[in-house]
């Protein structure tokens, strides 16, 4: 009897997702937990892997269509992964003498998960790429590479001029050079974008601006840097001291940690930080959860996690849940200045930038300084603009003299 696929729980108030990119077909064998097929929920990607092996029966969904949570999408064929039919019959002298050569390429065994999802993505075959990863592996990185070098849409050749066709007018040449590509939103992609309009028109959002001083914290990072990534084999980053100054600054600005729920104001007496992380979708915010009793190391290998898994759309729905204040690393990007949107129903967010060497007046004299400009947005609707301030001023404070952290002044 046919095994029904359906559309699991995939978080908290999610009740339809749109269907992604099938790794298998109708007819292909599959194994236990081998991925079938990608789900885009408005908060996130998930994969459904095969309850049991056997083969593909039917797809009842394609990709880009939407369906709810239970509802069946495939069917699948319990059993080895194989059936009679699909065996290769022995072959008679006759067929050995009449078959052609097998197709070079490497098998569907080669191809890594990640590749695998990359070629469907992108409607390649695994017989189109080369792989250079152990035994020929074909890895995502040799997917990506290939299609950089080989367009999806071939261009069309214009027809050479003959004596009997005359030649393009140069406008209709011109209108092949112009032509356009149209792919629809993502669920994950329209969500945010819908938040992001939302929180414009929801919350009284203002930004304040301070610059600070690195020399401190990169001292640190020189000093301590080979043996705390000996100890704990993570890099010692910034994110870890920002992590620390934010909560060191909401311990003293709670505004900035609360959110408005309905006529009611609600102080979180704990710290989930939200850490933006570029993903294979786009920016998402997975959620350092009780921050303020992590260490060091701690917070930066819970974020090393959050980025690598995010890279493979491996990032769970209850992790990009909740948090009560986000910090974004524009910097990371050639960011010098920006403004960040608060991500709702937080009431701030703090965006970071490029570090950069610059003339700067110290004790009376012009020095070269390893500057950051940071932005605080946040909502006044709850957050004074004293408050804003003096949040953002504890913060260049604690990055410019870490030890205060340390002392609680």
């Amino acid at each position: 009897m046919p095994i029904e696929l359906k559309i699991p729980e995939v978080g908290e108030s999610i009740t339809e997702v749109e269907v992604g990119g099938w790794l298998k077909k109708p007819g292909d064998p599959v194994r236990k937990d081998e991925v079938l097929v990608t789900l885009e929920s408005e908060k996130a990607t998930v994969e459904l892997p095969a309850p049991e092996s056997g083969t593909i029966a039917t797809i009842l969904k394609q990709k880009g269509e939407t369906a709810k949570v239970g509802e069946v999408i495939a069917y699948l064929d319990q059993g080895t992964g194989t059936s009679s039919d699909s065996l290769p019959k022995k072959p008679s002298a006759q067929d050995k003498s009449q078959a052609a050569p097998p197709p070079e390429g490497p098998s569907e065994a080669k191809v890594m998960p990640a590749a695998q999802r990359a070629l469907a993505e992108r409607g390649l075959s695994a017989r189109d790429v080369q792989g250079t990863g152990p035994g020929g592996r074909i890895l995502k990185e040799d997917v990506l590479r290939h299609a950089e070098g080989n367009p999806r849409e071939p261009e069309i050749a214009a027809p050479k001029p003959s004596a009997e066709s005359p030649t393009l007018p140069r406008s209709m040449a011109a209108a092949r050079d112009r032509e356009e590509e149209v792919v629809p939103m993502s669920r994950l992609r329209r969500t945010v974008a819908e938040r992001l309009v939302e929180a414009q028109h929801a919350a009284a959002l203002l930004t304040t601006f301070n610059e600070l001083d690195m020399s401190s914290v990169i001292a640190l990072r020189k000093e301590y840097g080979d043996s705390f990534q000996q100890k704990y084999q993570v890099k010692l980053g910034f994110m870890s001291f920002f992590v620390k100054a934010c909560i060191d600054s909401l311990k003293q600005f709670p505004a900035v940690n609360a959110e408005v729920r309905q006529t009611n104001i609600v102080y979180h007496n704990y710290y989930d930080i939200g850490v933006a992380v570029g993903s294979g979708k786009g920016l998402v915010v997975p959620v350092v959860r009780n921050a303020e009793r992590m260490s060091f190391a701690e917070i930066e290998m819970a974020i090393a996690d959050f980025a690598g898994r995010a890279k493979d759309n491996k990032l769970k729905v209850d992790e990009l849940q909740g948090g009560t204040f986000t910090i974004s690393n524009g910097g990371v990007y050639g960011s010098l200045l920006s403004t960040p949107i608060v991500n709702p129903p937080q009431s701030g967010i703090l965006g970071l930038h490029a570090i950069q060497e610059r003339p700067v007046a110290h004790n009376g004299a012009v020095v070269i300084r390893p500057m950051m400009y940071v932005a605080l947005t946040y909502d006044h609707r709850l957050v004074d603009g004293r408050e804003a301030v003096s949040f953002l001023k504890r913060v260049k404070e604690v990055i410019e003299n870490p030890s205060r952290m340390l002392m609680e002044i």
